[in-house]
């Protein structure tokens, strides 16, 4: 199923062969299409290891950010780098996001290409062929585009072949801090950036104020990040340094998006700001890191609190147990090609053999110890109940860097049945 070697030039119009043992086609099928295929994860009528989302735990998560979103009468531009799939996309798009947030040109053309019209690049636009790929899109006025600048020099490349090609390019202003990645740190160097603007006015368009406050570790300095941001934007807004009403201020990842709104808010710019986050990975929420941000989030923001219901982990890893080789190891068949490994390794959630009715919480003792390329070790117990050819659903910490290994992924029903595919671009 996260086979590459798959042969992409297949004619749109050929019919798909279909492999239930592959479970996955090169050609988008339409959710009621899918759905009468008939594929049953229980039933075995997927490849294993396999990656899955879950429809319930999607919408909810989709329903439960745009009602925090709404709440701060903010606007929504998710992450899109996390998944790379257009469809879901598509789903953050008709939930009602004002846009997607991307990081380079190549993933602009595929949202593109899918019909995002809105993206916001959150990073600096360089390279010949980059910007000839986002001069190739502006030519559909349809399409609005927004990247970062953050030096002279970029600029005078930007500038230069903008200008050529009689277009006009919309940016927003990156604030960075010390020890930080991209973005402006000093006075001296807002100032250049802003005289390279104004050289360039013909062919660059200030349109607002970004930031990326996840390269800070504690709230404090989040904070006083923040309210820097504020106070530039306030300020060029007094000297009419913007070319876009209401001027765009976007910041938040997916840790600090709370306190993002809310400092953003305060500073009741009224209609003249127009205030987009960018988190990514709430979409399908882990059991990692974005678990534990997001528990932070619950206790020190009142509307999260308020609110029903909470993110819920929607992506899996199901693999089959392969070997059972000494009492208290079990070898599953899912590796680091299969699940992201970066921030912690997976955890085993669901245990299901099959011919059994459902699946059942796996026992809290079992734990992977290790993984290799395609192999998994999991600790268990002398005399555990599991066999070669059980089942087990792992839950995931760091999403991102498990989307990027499946080139196609389910969406499950809760009778675990496949009503959708979500292809991946990568």
């Amino acid at each position: 199923m996260n086979d590459r070697a798959t042969a992409q030039s297949a004619s749109s119009t050929a019919i798909p062969t279909l492999n239930k043992g592959l479970g996955f086609l090169e050609h988008a099928l339409k959710p009621n299409e899918i759905a009468r295929l008939g594929w049953n994860l229980l039933h075995e009528d997927l490849s294993l290891p396999s990656a899955v989302l879950y429809e319930e735990r999607l919408r909810n998560n989709l329903n439960w950010m745009q009602q925090f979103i709404a709440a701060y009468g903010v606007k929504l531009a998710p992450h899109g780098k996390t998944t790379m799939a257009p469809r879901l996309f598509q789903m953050q798009l008709q939930t009602g996001a004002w846009g997607i947030t991307l990081a380079t040109a190549q993933q602009t053309l595929v949202a593109y290409t899918h019909g995002v019209r809105r993206v916001l690049m959150a990073n600096q636009l360089v390279g010949k062929e980059n910007m000839s790929i986002v001069a190739r899109l502006l030519e559909d006025p349809a399409f609005e585009y927004y990247c970062l600048v953050d030096s002279a020099a970029q600029i005078d490349l930007l500038g230069a072949f903008f200008r050529k090609h009689g277009q006009r390019l919309r940016v927003l202003l990156e604030l960075g801090v010390e020890g930080g990645r991209a973005g402006v740190r000093t006075q001296e160097q807002l100032q250049s950036v802003l005289e390279a603007l104004s050289h360039w006015s013909d062919a660059i368009a200030l349109c607002g104020i970004e930031i990326y406050e996840g390269v800070l570790h504690d709230e404090a300095s989040i904070r006083t990040f923040l309210h820097h941001a504020v106070a530039v934007t306030q300020k060029l807004v007094e000297e009419n340094r913007f070319q876009r009403a209401p001027v765009l201020l976007s910041g938040a990842g997916s840790a600090w998006y709370d306190v993002v709104a809310e400092v953003f808010t305060a500073a009741n710019f009224g209609d003249s700001v127009e205030i987009v986050l960018r988190p990514g990975c709430y979409l399908t929420h882990d059991i990692g890191a974005y678990r534990e941000s997001q528990a932070k989030i619950l206790e020190r923001n009142p509307i999260a609190r308020k609110m029903s219901s909470g993110l819920l982990p929607a992506l899996q890893v199901w693999a089959y147990v392969q070997s059972v080789p000494e009492a208290e190891k079990a070898i599953i068949g899912m590796g680091k090609r299969d699940a992201a490994f970066d921030s912690g390794l997976p955890v085993p959630a669901l245990h299901f053999r099959p011919g059994e009715a459902a699946p059942k919480a796996a026992p809290a003792h079992w734990k992977l110890t290790n993984m290799m390329d395609q192999h998994a070790y999991m600790g268990i117990a002398a005399g555990d109940d599991l066999r070669v050819g059980d089942m087990i659903g792992f839950d995931i910490a760091h999403p991102c860097l498990t989307f990027d290994k499946w080139r196609a992924l389910p969406i499950l029903n809760a009778q675990y049945q496949v009503v959708d595919v979500v292809q991946t671009y990568f």
